[in-house]
Parts: structure tokens; sequence; C-alpha cells
């Protein structure tokens, strides 16, 4: 698991380095499964987007690692308000939150911005599963239900 680690670590070196430059907080970095975890706060959402960018250049499918970037301040706080202010004015729909996904989403981050904790993310997965197969490969434009 160690020498995997270390490969994976290596393989995504060019990305550790960029997030000083754009004022990127590495939180941590390691193994979930057979893939490398990285979890990171990002000052705006372009800075985030420049990492992604970072890291679709290393491997522009990333299968082997899970990317959990969030903005910091202000700007990750509005997202979830919204969103749930909207789906609440639905009526009788209240138990029903919709999320539209971003590029550089993941269902751990959607998972923390609606649930204050990344590890939820399955409780999205799970009411996803027709749309769905795999929680680490969501896309762009892709409608999500975020269950109560």
């Amino acid at each position: 698991m160690a020498d995997k680690f270390d490969q994976l670590k290596q393989k995504y070196q060019s990305v550790v380095n960029a997030m000083p430059q754009q004022q990127v907080h590495l939180e941590n970095l390691n193994m979930q499964g057979d893939k490398l975890f990285l979890r990171a706060e990002a000052p705006s959402e372009e800075a985030k987007n420049r990492i992604w960018d970072q890291i679709k250049l290393v491997d522009p499918t990333y299968s082997d690692l899970i990317a959990d970037i969030t903005v910091s301040g202000n700007a990750a706080q509005q997202a979830p308000k919204t969103q749930t202010a909207g789906a609440s004015a639905t009526g009788g729909q209240q138990n029903t939150r919709t999320y539209t996904v971003k590029a550089g989403d993941s269902l751990s981050k959607i998972s923390r911005e609606y649930y204050g904790d990344a590890s939820q993310y399955e409780k999205i997965f799970n009411a996803n599963r027709d749309k769905i197969s795999d929680p680490n490969r969501i896309r762009p434009g892709e409608e999500l239900v975020i269950p109560e």
C-alpha cells in the first residue's frame, strides 16, 4: 500500500506543487482504497479550477485520484443556501433538493456542502443510482437529487 501511495504521490506531485502558487491549502493527502485522496481548500473558484486543470494535465481521466477541493469563505457557503432556498420555494417538494454538477465537483464535495460532512456522499450516490454507476464518476451538467 505504501508503494502505491508513493507512486500516486509522485504522479500528482505537480498538482501539489501548484497549490501554493494558487494559495490553495492542502488539508490532507492519503490513500482511500486504491486511489490517492486529496483534500484542499482554495481561496476562489478560479484557483480551484486551475488546480483541476493541473490534475487533468497529469491524467485526463484521474481514475486513480479522488480530489475534494472546496472554496473557502462566502463563495462555498452561498451555493447550498441558494440551492436550498430555491428547492423549498417549490412548495410540496421540500424533501427533494437537486444539484447540477459543475466541473471539478465530487460527491464528497457536494456532501460537505449540503451535510457539512464529506463522508455522507453515499446518501447522494444511493439517491442517484439511476444516473450514477460509480460514485467517483459524475459529469458536469448532471442533475442530482440531494436527500434530506
